[in-house]
């Protein structure tokens, strides 16, 4: 069983679920959502492992998932990785920066 204590922690608990399940160009307005929340890289490895195939995950859009996924066909878990690549975005830019926006 996964865990999903961080979803606790997530700044989408300020908005209405529907906003972040929304068609379209409106998931680019819903990303922004995620942009600064302490917890977008355990909600993006949450949807990248579990394949989540609708809304707006970590910041990322379904569409823009499934195009990760395609990239990196042999990645089992999404965890080790996107930690990495949170602590060399850290040590490069600083943690008060840290996945705030994407580049």
């Amino acid at each position: 069983m996964v865990s999903l204590e961080w979803s606790e922690r997530g700044k989408c608990h300020t908005v209405n679920p529907d906003d972040l399940f929304v068609p379209g160009v409106a998931q680019n307005h819903a990303k922004t959502v995620c942009y600064g929340c302490p917890v977008r890289t355990e909600c993006l490895t949450y949807a990248l492992d579990q394949r989540i195939e609708h809304g707006v995950w970590g910041g990322m859009t379904e569409r823009e998932r499934r195009a990760l996924l395609r990239r990196r066909p042999t990645v089992r878990s999404w965890k080790g990785l996107l930690d990495s690549a949170r602590s060399e975005h850290e040590r490069t830019h600083g943690s008060d920066q840290s996945m705030s926006r994407p580049t």
